[in-house]
């Protein structure tokens, strides 16, 4: 029986099989460019520059109002964010440029200067909004919790990962000592200020380090719940907190006060829509949502470009993680596995607790969100972190085969003049210590540069590596 053949009917089927196809080469080109020696490094220094870009943006967009009234000049607190972006580029470029043996010798110093710096800002800070987390060093306010995390992370990466090369991370007391007790003063020092959410994020750099370093599960989910307890007791030991648990469960109980800034801020996110009002056309900005330029930048991002607005960031914040998560997988060096999970779970849990105090899922903490809300002590330490982060990328095993290919850069050859490129490297595996073997007596040493020296016997000249069993017992 003869098939009847349909040509308009085939040729759909041709044509849409075709489409499949290249949507196919497509998908597979993509993956392959994934696979890239430099990819992780990319995607970190695209998402972070498409990030610092966005948040001056609209740090000029959300303080306007603020800065008109106060200085008269709409540009006043945007030209001190664009100073503070300037000053942390070149430190960003610097670090992405260091050897992994400068991260771990400054981590120490670096926690040691955190530590005096909190203890000063405890005893002697500037109170602001009720929090005592700001310290005047020559006329400059500064919030030193901010680079305490970094500090903590490149600090508590070289601890893990010294033991890790050592082999003594088979205990648990190997594991918690002396994180643990670094950790806690940490906290206990940004307590003082009353700064919870910042607590919290370097409760979470500790846990995440604990966590890629393979520790047991019961271990971790004791640190987990001591966690969740201290929080717990934090919050119930002040009545504020528990003020602002209350409101969260129901803002609109209190929207005068206590609810004012959750409310205003999911208003601003529902007036901005799919698409926004447009960029600039913010209206809660006009003096209804408190620090709509810092802890609430997000809101206003969402009322000015919507819903899309908000995926975008969303987005960027994904493939920085991504890439950071891509960076501790494909690592060797146990310290560059440690520091980049620790600055990942740093800036994705800081951004997590922000945006998720904005949407109304968690109190209202009063942290920033990284990269984009306003405040150079926030910005400048999480832009030196992408810095370190870029160059623990150099150092995935493709990545660096291709820079070699490339030859040392500038920053490499300086160093290398003064020294300082192999500082606080772990000594390499394999390798052998020099010899403290005394030569046998009357045998003379064996010549440098690999001459074999020769002594003779009954039998002639043998050399002394062959020399018979019973001349080395005399």
């Amino acid at each position: 029986m003869a098939t009847t053949v349909v040509p308009g009917v085939s040729g759909a089927r041709a044509k849409s099989a075709g489409g499949r196809g290249r949507e196919r080469a497509l998908w597979r080109e993509w993956a392959r460019s994934l696979d890239r020696p430099l990819t992780s490094y990319y995607l970190v220094l695209g998402t972070g520059v498409m990030l610092i870009a966005l948040g001056l943006v609209m740090v000029l967009s959300s303080t306007m109002v603020d800065s008109i009234t106060e200085t008269g000049s709409a540009f006043s607190m945007f030209q001190k964010q664009m100073v503070s972006a300037l000053f942390g580029l070149p430190l960003m470029i610097l670090a992405s440029h260091l050897p992994l043996g400068i991260f771990r010798v400054v981590g120490y110093p670096a926690i040691i200067v955190s530590v005096g710096l909190l203890l000063l800002t405890a005893f002697q800070g500037t109170e602001v909004n009720g929090a005592m987390r700001w310290l005047d060093i020559g006329g400059v306010s500064i919030q030193p919790s901010e680079p305490a995390k970094l500090a903590f992370a490149l600090w508590g990466a070289n601890i893990l990962a010294r033991k890790e090369e050592l082999g003594e991370l088979t205990e648990w007391r190997h594991l918690l000592f002396p994180l643990l007790p670094g950790c806690g003063l940490l906290a206990l020092l940004v307590l003082l200020g009353s700064d919870l959410s910042t607590t919290l994020v370097l409760l979470l750099v500790f846990l995440s380090l604990l966590w890629v370093v393979g520790a047991p599960g019961k271990l971790f989910v004791a640190m987990f719940g001591l966690v969740l307890a201290l929080a717990t007791i934090v919050i119930a030991i002040e009545p504020y907190r528990i003020a602002r648990v209350t409101v969260f469960l129901d803002p609109g109980s209190d929207p005068t006060d206590a609810g004012f800034q959750s409310l205003h801020g999911l208003y601003a996110l529902g007036t901005g829509g799919v698409f926004g009002v447009g960029i600039g056309a913010s209206r809660e900005k006009w003096g209804f949502l408190p620090f709509a330029e810092s802890d609430f930048i997000f809101a206003i991002i969402g009322e000015e470009f919507g819903l899309i607005g908000t995926l975008l960031v969303l987005g960027l914040f994904g493939v920085l993680g991504y890439a950071g998560l891509r960076v501790a997988t494909r690592v060797t060096d146990p310290f560059a596995r440690l520091a980049a999970a620790a600055i990942v779970t740093w800036v994705l849990g800081q951004a997590m607790i922000n945006i998720a105090a904005v949407i109304g899922l968690v109190p209202v903490t009063g942290i920033p969100l990284p990269l984009v809300s306003y405040g150079g002590s926030a910005l400048i330490p999480t832009m030196v972190a992408l810095g370190v982060l870029l160059a623990l990328a150099k150092t995935e095993p493709e990545a660096a085969k291709t820079l070699a290919a490339r030859g040392p850069g500038r920053v490499q050859r300086a160093l290398s003049w003064l020294g300082l490129e192999n500082v606080g490297a772990p000594p390499k595996r394999g390798g052998t210590a020099p010899s403290r073997r005394t030569t046998t007596p009357g045998v003379p040493r064996p010549a440098r540069g690999g001459a074999r020296t020769t002594a003779k016997n009954s039998s002639g000249p043998v050399p002394v590596g062959d020399r018979p069993r019973r001349d080395r017992r005399r």
